[in-house]
């Protein structure tokens, strides 16, 4: 793993794989780089792939106190340390780590957003219970319950998707990140998108979705679709928030006509 130093002086660490333009990836909660290991091999035969572990996770470090704005910086500084633009693919909550890091960024090429996770409308879930049950069974050494409390009652997740997670080799790690969920499950009720923001981001940008994804994913991508000025949008039929599990190459189709289409 390589290192970079974040704005308030996290190192935050990538693995490099591959040849090619640069792709960097960015994986969402509960999640760290090993999250797109079912998909990085054919990716990494047409792109260079630097796959983020996000801090908190892995080898990246961490700071006392946590703040959503500063995994924005994160993803920020590993597009920047990069010699020349960049594709930027970011899932779930690292989606909306990569939609604020494009404001912080001019090393872009692409975005690739696959439903970002912040407050649109009525249907965004009220957490606040769920953080509460969470906490008592992390704090009970259930860390397996308190994730699989998050899949199902944040997430969101069909059954069949959330079997095929549990399945996937990184799902101890996932356990073992649980303390860093409870924090991602609270940042996103406090962030407020203003679109007039994004106006301006002329970037090309795929938004990824699943027709059987929770309506607050769905409403989220629906509104940068209206938002962005040069997106286009793909839906997953008969899949959710994880294709790269239930779907991996469909996953990887889309991400390589996308990123192989000229600018």
């Amino acid at each position: 793993m390589e290192t970079i130093s974040s704005v308030d002086g996290t190192q935050i660490a990538y693995e490099r794989t591959g040849s090619g333009p640069p792709l960097v990836l960015v994986h969402g909660t509960s999640a760290d780089h090993t999250r797109w290991e079912i998909v990085r091999s054919p990716l990494e035969e047409h792109a260079t792939v630097y796959a983020i572990d996000r801090r908190g996770r892995g080898e990246s470090g961490d700071s006392p106190d946590y703040a959503l704005e500063r995994e924005f910086e994160d993803v920020a500084a590993v597009v920047d340390s990069i010699g020349e633009p960049v594709i930027l693919l970011g899932h779930s909550y690292g989606a909306l780590c990569s939609l604020e890091a494009a404001l912080r960024t001019d090393n872009l090429s692409k975005l690739i957003l696959y439903e970002p996770p912040f407050p649109v409308g009525d249907s965004f879930p009220d957490t606040a219970d769920v953080v509460s049950e969470m906490k008592a069974l992390y704090e009970d050494d259930a860390a397996e319950d308190a994730l699989v409390l998050f899949f199902t009652e944040v997430a969101r997740v069909p059954p069949m998707e959330l079997d095929a997670l549990r399945a996937a080799p990184n799902w101890p790690n996932r356990v073992a990140a649980v303390n860093t969920v409870i924090r991602e499950v609270l940042a996103p009720t406090q962030y407020e998108f203003d679109a007039s923001r994004f106006e301006d981001l002329t970037v090309p940008t795929l938004l990824l979705s699943g027709s059987e994804s929770a309506p607050f994913l769905k409403d989220a991508v629906e509104t940068l679709r209206v938002v962005f000025p040069n997106n286009r949008v793909v839906v997953f039929d008969g899949h959710a928030h994880a294709v790269m599990n239930t779907a991996p190459d469909r996953f990887v189709d889309e991400v390589l006509v996308f990123i192989q289409e000229p600018s």
